[in-house]
């Protein structure tokens, strides 16, 4: 692929501006979407909470170009944690910013210690097939929960029909555009979503005018000691969190031909780490690199890691305004459970063209260790609560967690009760 801007250029001020925004438009989506998902489930003021989310994205954004990987990789909200906050509820959110916090440093500690490696051979292509498709299917019920939220404006049958028409459109939207307008189509879904949504139920909330520029007045959330049960169940999350990492980080370094992979990854997967733990402090949830970099190197033929520099700059001063996050907070659920709805449709293509790519199915057996995963996690994610509330609250967060149990019930598979027959 021919490159306009190597990984170390640096594009003329104009040239990177323009590039930068172009960056923004493909990060904004992802936070507006996990960070109003994870805001409501907290049930204070979101707009405190997406402004924070909005620093913390920013500061490991640019400590990635400068201290990290530096590499061309977009930055944010990492869904998987959004599944181990969601199992974790009953356990407050001291305690899930606490496990944030101890996981974020621990992940640091492993890639700084340069023992990732080691980690990285439990997860086989068929265990990461399933890691992907599964965060997918275990959050198909915070999708259905926002498409039918009317909001007290509409009846839920008219919103999920409203969401299914939407979906279709925007799938169909896909298949046709090319380029930056495909890059950048989750950013579009939301502005003409929020349009026609207004058109069909009516205004939604909007923030008061005048708002002043001002960060939160409470940067740091609260902390508590987590039990057993809540910090293992955020281990197995930060356990996938970390592969979605190293492949997002390598698949761009494979792209650019970058050097020092070995050092690219152990510095990125640290700064990841830290910028975890930042976000246990500050009691939001934690960031990732994202796999969809590619896309958006190929479409702008630019690969200069200083190209997001004016978007980390953006996306921080986004957070000094409550104004402008006020507004992008009142976009309505069924939109958010849409566009929420079609990143995870692409999560899971990934996962099935890394399995078709590496021949991870090519028996009876090995179809069995990504499906059963697949569909004991998708019923556990579906277990009523009253169900889930007779198990002991030390192994509910664990029990009742699909995704902790769809990946332990993989790595089971994969290297103990079907070990013997794929070494014949």
């Amino acid at each position: 692929m021919k490159l306009t801007y190597g990984i170390d250029d640096r594009p003329k001020p104009t040239a990177q501006l323009i590039l930068g925004l172009q960056w923004l438009a493909v990060s904004v989506p992802a936070i507006l979407i996990i960070g109003k998902v994870v805001a409501d489930l907290y049930g204070g003021p979101a707009i405190p909470y997406l402004q924070k989310l909005f620093l913390i994205t920013a500061l490991v954004l640019l400590a990635q170009l400068y201290l990290g990987h530096r590499l061309p990789l977009v930055v944010g909200p990492a869904t998987v944690l959004l599944i181990g906050i969601l199992a974790s509820l009953d356990a407050g959110f001291g305690a899930i910013n606490s496990s944030l916090l101890i996981g974020g440093l621990i992940l640091a500690g492993v890639a700084a210690a340069g023992l990732f490696k080691h980690l990285e051979r439990l997860f086989t292509p068929r265990v990461i097939t399933v890691v992907l498709i599964l965060i997918a299917f275990t959050l198909a019920p915070v999708i259905l929960d926002l498409i039918t939220d009317g909001g007290g404006v509409a009846p839920p049958s008219h919103t999920f029909l409203f969401a299914i028409a939407f979906a279709l459109i925007l799938f169909i939207a896909n298949g046709y555009l090319k380029g930056i307008w495909k890059s950048t189509l989750a950013l579009w879904a939301i502005i003409i979503g929020s349009l026609a949504y207004v058109a069909v139920f009516g205004a939604v909330p909007m923030p008061p005018e005048g708002t002043p520029l001002a960060l939160p007045t409470e940067l740091l959330g609260p902390l508590a000691m987590p039990d057993v049960g809540v910090l293992a169940a955020f281990l197995v999350c930060f356990l996938a969190l970390a592969i979605n990492d190293l492949g997002s980080i390598r698949s761009v370094g494979g792209l650019l031909a970058a050097d020092d992979m070995g050092k690219r990854v152990d510095r990125g997967v640290t700064v990841t780490g830290l910028g975890n733990a930042l976000a246990g402090l500050t009691g939001v949830v934690g960031p990732v690199n994202f796999s969809l970099s590619p896309g958006v190197i190929a479409a702008t033929r630019c690969a200069s890691r200083f190209a997001l520099v004016p978007a980390g700059v953006i996306l921080a001063l986004m957070a000094m305004s409550p104004l402008a996050i006020g507004y992008l907070s009142s976009i309505p659920g069924p939109v958010i459970g849409v566009v929420l709805a079609f990143v995870m449709v692409a999560q899971i293509s990934a996962g099935l063209m890394l399995g078709q790519e590496n021949n991870a199915v090519r028996t009876f057996d090995e179809g069995v260790i990504i499906g059963v995963p697949l569909l004991l996690g998708t019923i556990v994610s579906f277990l009523p609560d009253a169900v889930a509330a007779e198990f002991p609250a030390t192994v509910r967060p664990l029990i009742a967690n699909g995704f902790v149990v769809g990946i332990v019930a993989a790595l089971m598979l994969e290297h103990l009760v079907y070990r013997q027959r794929h070494s014949d």
